[in-house]
């Protein structure tokens, strides 16, 4: 959330949508996570650049 700006449902409601990285379930628990590569090329491609 802190990465992105948004909030909690807005992430997930992109998911949903297919606009935002699927996250990864952590092993031995219901938690999940996102990979920070992921995440970063979602930001990039938003940015309209291939920074890193």
């Amino acid at each position: 959330m802190r990465r992105t700006a948004m909030s909690r449902s807005s992430i997930y409601l992109a998911m949903k949508r297919g606009q935002f990285p699927r996250p990864v379930s952590l092993t031995g628990s219901r938690a999940v996570a996102w990979r920070e590569s992921d995440i970063q090329r979602w930001i990039d491609e938003r940015a309209g650049g291939n920074a890193t």
